[in-house]
């Protein structure tokens, strides 16, 4: 066998030394214990070097959770982040040790790195849709677009965010109905965030007889607004003539409220501008 081969392989020694060691030879079984010695210290070395990178990956990843919660407010999607980004770690060290641990026994880890790339484009490729999701899941937690509890607008559905994974956002809708929205989608369409602001704004608009009072019109739509408790004082109600139209003139009232309570008082203020006014003078 070549010399290089023999240097490449260092399993092929310990072979030809125990064939020529059963054959009686005492050279042979020195030859043979040496090189039991020496493939038992490759043997140690590895163990000690697969120990160390155990121990080194559950410690890291345990420092890169803590660290992410630190800095976190310890929702349940921040934990998610926490969580992925330990495994990643660890998993990450676990496999440049085991290359190591390769190495030293003496394997062509060119070889086995090749097989895992073309197994992992492979396994890509099957599941593209899935790691879409996963990576674009990493960057809602990453942005924070929204947060659970948030009132949104994904996809042109509308609802209160429940739950936030890697994979899938959890929406309740106004119906009552729990929507499973991939993340994939979601992160490449518009998001709408009702809650980030902490306010919305009530547009109501009206129609008026050309005979009626439009300053008593107007100056009811402001009462009305004002006495309601949930509209805010700040910007304050504005109710103006905002249209001509052919048989009435268009009124409008904007004012703002919570977005929690924007739905209850929009209904409210339709209502309370019903209330019967005074005839025109």
């Amino acid at each position: 066998m070549p010399a290089e081969v023999a240097k490449a392989d260092p399993v092929a020694p310990l072979t030809r030394a125990m064939d020529a060691a059963f054959s009686g030879d005492a050279e042979m079984l020195r030859g043979l214990a040496a090189v039991v010695a020496s493939f038992s210290v490759r043997i140690v070395v590895a163990i000690v070097i697969l120990a160390i990178t155990l121990w080194a990956a559950k410690r890291v990843a345990r420092v890169t959770e803590r660290g992410m919660q630190r800095f976190s407010r310890h929702t349940p999607a921040d934990k998610t982040l926490a969580d992925f980004a330990s495994a990643l770690v660890k998993y990450l060290i676990i496999a440049i040790g085991l290359i190591a641990v390769l190495q030293q026994l003496g394997v062509q880890t060119t070889s086995v790195l090749a097989v895992l790339g073309a197994a992992s484009l492979a396994i890509g490729l099957a599941l593209q849709g899935t790691l879409g999701n996963v990576a674009a899941g990493v960057m809602i937690l990453l942005q924070r677009p929204y947060r659970v509890g948030d009132r949104v607008e994904l996809n042109g559905r509308q609802g209160v965010v429940s739950g936030l994974d890697l994979f899938n956002t959890r929406l309740l809708d106004y119906d009552g109905l729990t929507v499973y929205l991939p993340n994939g989608k979601v992160f490449g369409d518009m998001i709408v965030n009702l809650s980030q602001a902490g306010r919305r704004r009530i547009d109501l608009v009206f129609g008026v007889d050309y005979e009626d009072d439009l300053d008593l019109a107007l100056e009811l739509l402001l009462t009305i607004a004002g006495e309601d408790k949930r509209v805010l004082s700040s910007p304050p109600p504005w109710s103006k003539v905002t249209a001509l139209a052919d048989s009435s003139v268009s009124v409008s009232l904007r004012c703002w409220t919570t977005p929690d309570e924007w739905m209850d008082t929009r209904f409210d203020l339709v209502n309370g501008s019903r209330r019967p006014s005074r005839p025109a003078a």
